[in-house]
């Protein structure tokens, strides 16, 4: 009988410097489950699914823009993404790689996947907001979220090339990132896109670059609302259709603009958030997002939430007022200040909730 494809593991690959057959995998993976710490039960739950005669293998997406919903995928699809992605960085067996997000996310799977596949030498350690902090080894590859990457700007000279997603990069965090010698990359994709399909660099020359080059085999159109439809054979069956509105540059380039499903109706002037919050992260150093609550005059109006519970509301908003890039319809109506947000697993801000729970507790002090 053929053994699967999936079953075909790099001869270099190695996991925390220990090279595993596919047996070898299937023993680990049980280990993980049975003894492993909580954040390594994921990653045994996931050997023992791509190991096994499946072709498919269940996964959900993060939930950051709602309820998390449970999709299939290929495994074949997800070693095509595994091998775009080595193709694209020049990724090459024995090359180092470092695993610090979690194993139930597509991103954390699919870093083992690329090793697997790719013949990576593969060092996995508890995810946290600070991965680097006690770790003195040094990478070819790492993927993190924005918050991660911001935490270890000290020690992002130990990493060769750096992917950063599950969020925005602000530009207070590309100007710092600019300045260091990683190569680092910000990221565009989702878990229906097996991780990212399309990517933008991060170096001194184009610090403010906004334009995501798509990786090969990948198609990009534009549907009735201005969003991105993507076509990738290669990673999907179907279509896949998004909420992302974007300018189209050319057949392999795109601007992402925001979210259609976060537009904002105020007064009739239809406003988008992540524009808004592009112009705003040049004065504001901490997390924050604008938001649309509901309103009798103006149907929505726009408001500033801020992780920072001590924050000067008046202050903030005579600066934002001075910014020029902003039109008055841009300008908050209101600022919250608080001390953290909800966020996933991942690290990505649940806005909905984040936002439900401040205007609750208002409501309770009122």
């Amino acid at each position: 009988m053929t053994k699967p494809p999936w079953h075909n593991i790099h001869p270099d690959f190695k996991l925390n410097n220990h090279h595993y057959s596919v047996e070898d995998l299937l023993e680990v993976g049980y280990s993980l489950i049975k003894e492993g710490a909580s954040y390594e039960v994921p990653m045994g739950d996931f050997l023992l699914d791509w190991l096994s005669e499946k072709p498919s293998l269940e996964v959900y997406t993060s939930g950051s823009t709602g309820k998390p919903k449970k999709i299939e995928l290929k495994k074949v699809h997800m070693m095509s993404s595994a091998g775009a992605t080595g193709t694209y960085f020049d990724l090459r067996p024995k090359n180092k790689a470092l695993l610090c997000l979690p194993g139930t996310t597509i991103a954390g799977k699919m870093m083992l996947v690329r090793s697997m596949m790719l013949g990576l030498h593969l060092d996995y350690i508890e995810p946290s907001s600070s991965p680097l902090n006690a770790n003195s080894n040094e990478y070819d590859f790492a993927a993190m979220v924005p918050l991660q990457a911001q935490n270890s700007l000290a020690h992002l000279e130990k990493i060769k090339t750096l992917i950063i997603g599950g969020a925005q990069v602000d530009n207070m965090l590309r100007t710092k990132l600019s300045e260091l010698s990683v190569n680092a990359f910000e990221t565009y994709g989702m878990t229906e896109t097996i991780t990212h399909i399309a990517v933008r660099s991060i170096n001194k020359e184009n610090t403010l670059e906004t334009t995501f080059e798509v990786l090969p085999n990948i198609s990009i159109f534009q549907d009735e609302r201005n969003c991105l439809v993507i076509e990738a054979p290669k990673i999907s069956d179907t279509k896949i259709v998004t909420n992302d509105i974007v300018e189209l540059i050319d057949k392999k380039h795109f601007k992402w603009l925001g979210r259609y499903d976060t537009i904002i109706n105020s007064g009739g002037i239809k406003l988008v958030p992540e524009q808004i919050e592009h112009k705003l992260s040049h004065i504001i150093p901490t997390r924050f997002f604008v938001a649309g609550l509901p309103d009798d005059a103006l149907g929505e109006r726009l408001v500033l939430v801020v992780e920072d519970s001590k924050c000067d509301h008046d202050k903030l908003l005579q600066e934002i007022k001075t910014l020029k890039s902003l039109s008055k319809f841009e300008v908050p109506k209101e600022i919250f200040c608080v001390k953290s947000f909800v966020e996933t697993e991942t690290k990505k801000i649940q806005r909905i909730k984040t936002l439900k729970l401040q205007v609750d507790r208002l409501g309770d002090s009122n």
